[in-house]
């Protein structure tokens, strides 16, 4: 078909559609992430989706799991969870920079449906708001300790800071992570490479420590309420694909470097964060033993005590402070952008209409500020493991269905699906594992079904979503992962190397070139149409038909 068939049986785009297409064409919040604008080495990739780990939480949450159950629970706990974070986040990371999607565009053809996702989209969204609320408390402690902030003002500071950062999405993000991240590197190892050179007897005091129960041995409980903690960052891997999906072509020339930055920048994230969040415990036991500070699972009061021990007293307040603001700057510049995404895509489906992504980075934001103001540090760890257990079950759903669906059963279609009219509503193989793996694991944290077994919640999660997925899939045979297998076009979907075509074609509603991938044929003209446009597309004018199933 030709572009001047397409553009002559179309009429002109209308305030929303321009609105969107301005918006997208950025950061391609709703879609495909093309090759024409994936102009990012490997290695910058790698490296700015890396800087977006900076966050303090994991001190916060190793301090919390070792001062309870104590250092030997607490480094077995962090362990667990970080083999569960990568083994989960593999097939997700490779889908992502495979074929340039972010996760919620991944989940949808992975077992959850066109509609089915939303549920998805709406966690990962409370992922990035309760972790920047989570964020930018600590950065108020640290404005109050620095500055005298009181922590309203500093809640206050800390949202609207990252707002103008966000606006123009991956070209500014990427060089605010690539140039601040040795900075934050340096404030974060060094105190620690001072303490355990210049005083040894630390690393003592850290591996005895026995927790606020004294009982200092490994119980199976403790490690599983510990590890259900750390789980509550698995869905971490939805905003290293946000970046991910930018990666270039993989090909011959790059394959080496391409694979380097997707399992380092993907998976690989978990061991930056269990260095952390061991890191954490180490700190707040130091503190504990040289001051006897109530707040030592608070980042600002241990790299406080940290640089205390060597440096001179005018220079210790200053530097924890900035590593405090650098750290919460390069993650809730991610939460925010990744949230925005995953608010804009779920409301653009429900709804056919799109107001902006602009307009869900203030809807985050405002949900993050009403967390901070609620004071929600001082029962983050309940928060955390309540959380855990919607997280686990997603994510393995999704992994279970790449992993053994598509790749070892092959019921699930092995290339990614995720526009409309490709694909049916609901999924019931994601949506059942997940809604089942998710309502028992909490009902089981929340002890309906007794006190030993609320540690064992995170494990079932991860069990029934793992068994389910397949379940489900081999129950139902596959059938509802597609509504169509053609999407009216000649042009393949993959050049030779395996990567998303490049070649373009005009979408006849918004008059803008997209490659192909992006689109599909319109079921009411001779053209073509984007998936933004049949995403907005509220009467369903140009949306396919179903195609009857083969006989």
């Amino acid at each position: 078909m030709s572009t001047t068939e397409s553009r002559a049986t179309s009429t002109p785009p209308t305030a929303a559609e321009t609105r969107a297409t301005s918006e997208t064409l950025e950061d391609y919040t709703l879609r495909f992430a093309p090759r024409g604008y994936r102009r990012w080495t490997p290695a910058v990739v790698a490296t700015t989706a890396l800087g977006g780990i900076a966050y303090m939480a994991d001190f916060s949450i190793g301090a919390g799991i070792g001062l309870a159950h104590g250092t030997g629970n607490a480094l077995l706990a962090i362990a667990v969870a970080a083999v569960v974070i990568f083994a989960t986040g593999f097939p997700l990371a490779y889908y992502g920079a495979r074929y340039n999607l972010d996760l919620d565009l991944i989940t949808r053809g992975s077992g959850f449906g066109y509609y089915g996702s939303v549920l998805t989209g709406v966690i990962f969204a409370s992922f990035t708001f309760i972790f920047f609320a989570l964020e930018g408390s600590i950065m108020a402690q640290g404005l109050k300790l620095g500055l005298g902030l009181p922590l309203w003002l500093g809640y206050l500071v800390s949202t609207l800071m990252v707002i103008p950062l966000v606006i123009y999405g991956m070209s500014a993000l990427s060089k605010l992570q690539v140039w601040t991240t040795p900075i934050w590197l340096l404030l974060m190892a060094g105190p620690l490479v001072y303490l355990v050179a210049t005083d040894p007897g630390t690393v003592d005091r850290f591996l005895s420590y026995a927790g606020t129960d004294g009982k200092g041995g490994i119980d199976t409980a403790s490690v599983l309420l510990g590890a259900g903690v750390c789980l509550s960052l698995i869905a971490q891997i939805g905003e290293q694909i946000d970046y991910l999906r930018f990666m270039p072509p993989k090909t011959d020339a790059n394959k080496r470097a391409w694979w380097t930055a997707v399992v380092m920048a993907g998976p690989g994230w978990v061991v930056l964060g269990a260095l952390k969040q061991a890191i954490g415990v180490f700190l707040a036991v130091y503190v504990l033993a040289e001051v006897g500070a109530d707040a030592a699972p608070e980042p600002i009061q241990q790299f406080r005590g940290a640089f205390d021990a060597m440096l001179p007293s005018w220079l210790v307040v200053p530097l924890a402070v900035v590593l405090v603001v650098i750290s919460q700057i390069k993650i809730n510049v991610t939460n925010a952008y990744s949230g925005s995404l995953a608010w804009t895509n779920s409301f653009t489906r429900v709804t056919g209409h799109y107001p902006g992504r602009l307009v869900f980075v203030l809807v985050n934001l405002g949900f993050a500020l009403a967390l901070m103001e609620a004071d929600m540090f001082s029962f983050l760890n309940d928060i955390l493991g309540f959380y855990s257990n919607c997280a686990i079950a997603w994510i393995v759903t999704v992994a279970t269905d790449i992993g053994v669906n598509k790749y070892l059963l092959r019921i699930s279609p092995l290339r990614p699906e995720f526009r409309r009219g490709m694909l049916y509503a609901v999924n019931p193989v994601g949506v059942v594992a997940f809604t089942a793996a998710s309502g028992l694991s909490i009902a089981m944290y929340f002890h309906a079904l007794g006190d030993t077994l609320q540690p064992y919640s995170p494990v079932a999660a991860a069990v029934l979503a793992f068994v389910l997925t397949p379940l489900v899939a081999y129950v139902t045979k596959g059938r509802y992962y597609l509504r169509r297998t053609d999407d009216g076009l000649d042009e393949p979907m993959l050049d030779a190397d395996g990567n998303p075509s490049a070649a373009t074609y005009d979408c006849h509603v918004c008059h803008q070139s997209y490659e192909r991938p992006d689109l599909a044929a319109c079921a009411t003209h001779d053209a073509v149409v984007c998936s933004l446009c049949l995403s907005t597309d509220r009467v369903g004018d140009h949306v396919l038909p179903a195609q009857p199933p083969l006989a």
